[in-house]
């Protein structure tokens, strides 16, 4: 199967990240499972709503390429989830949020979660996820590490100095969840997700650290067998009813996504 992560990053400008994160995906890939990945262009590089939006726009457009080209899954690989809904509903093969697939998976490990992201502008985009899932009384709280992509890109390309503060800062920020009970740590982004992924599942004071990169991975995976052997998919009935032809040609268009040939 070939299964697209698509992020909100550039793979021109920030490919110390991007590279590392295809060979992460097809290291753990089941046999015969590909993993590729696109971003865009400009990356999400300003903390903003607007940004989340725009990133969002042009991901869906991808996302509906990859399904023309024969792609069997995909993931959007950005903890935010912008665009995921909407994306469900316009695609037809499975699609896997790197934030929704952490969260959700969570809740299996531990009765308590807490979440440290990247910049604290996203603690508000992060609570809304968590009232979107309806996990209110699992999650103790979201914490949030002053960092910089620049910093982050320091950190996958090597630089040791770089590691150890991103490592420092986030560890400094789970220990006050654990404190207040949480039992699974969420890295939320895509950057940490990556970073601090281990074969073994870390704990810091007892709490352990989610691997989210491999749970989207995984899950896409498993959304797209289950969708081989029973047509399992996305009720239609409600949230993620079909986009009709007409708002797809329309979206398409405005995006400049590749509109598919006629059969």
């Amino acid at each position: 199967m070939r299964i697209l992560w698509q992020g909100f990053t550039d793979p021109a400008t920030q490919s110390v990240y991007t590279d590392r994160l295809k060979a992460f995906l097809n290291e753990v890939a089941d046999p015969g499972t590909e993993f590729d990945f696109r971003g865009v262009s400009p990356p999400d590089r300003y903390i903003h709503r607007l940004t989340e939006w725009r990133c969002a726009m042009q991901a869906i457009g991808n996302l509906l390429d990859a399904q023309d080209e024969g792609f069997d899954g995909v993931i959007l690989g950005h903890f935010q989830d912008a665009g995921l809904w909407e994306a469900r509903g316009a695609l037809e093969i499975p699609i896997v949020g790197l934030g929704e697939s952490s969260l959700l998976h969570a809740c299996t490990l531990g009765a308590t979660i807490g979440l440290v992201t990247i910049h604290p502008t996203f603690i508000a985009w992060h609570a809304e996820q968590v009232r979107q899932y309806q996990l209110g009384d699992r999650v103790v709280g979201v914490r949030a590490m002053e960092t910089s992509v620049d910093l982050w890109m320091r950190a996958f390309g090597g630089d040791e100095a770089a590691y150890g503060e991103v490592r420092r800062r986030f560890e400094e920020e789970v220990r006050p969840l654990a404190e207040a009970g949480a039992e699974v740590i969420i890295p939320a982004g895509g950057l940490p997700a990556l970073l601090f992924a281990e074969k073994e599942t870390p704990e810091i004071d007892g709490a352990i650290v989610l691997n989210c990169s491999l749970v989207a991975a995984k899950q896409a995976e498993l959304a797209v067998k289950l969708r081989r052997i029973n047509g399992t998919g996305p009720s239609r009935a409600g949230a993620f009813a079909r986009a009709p032809v007409e708002a797809l040609e329309e979206f398409r268009t405005l995006v400049g996504s590749r509109a598919p040939a006629p059969s």
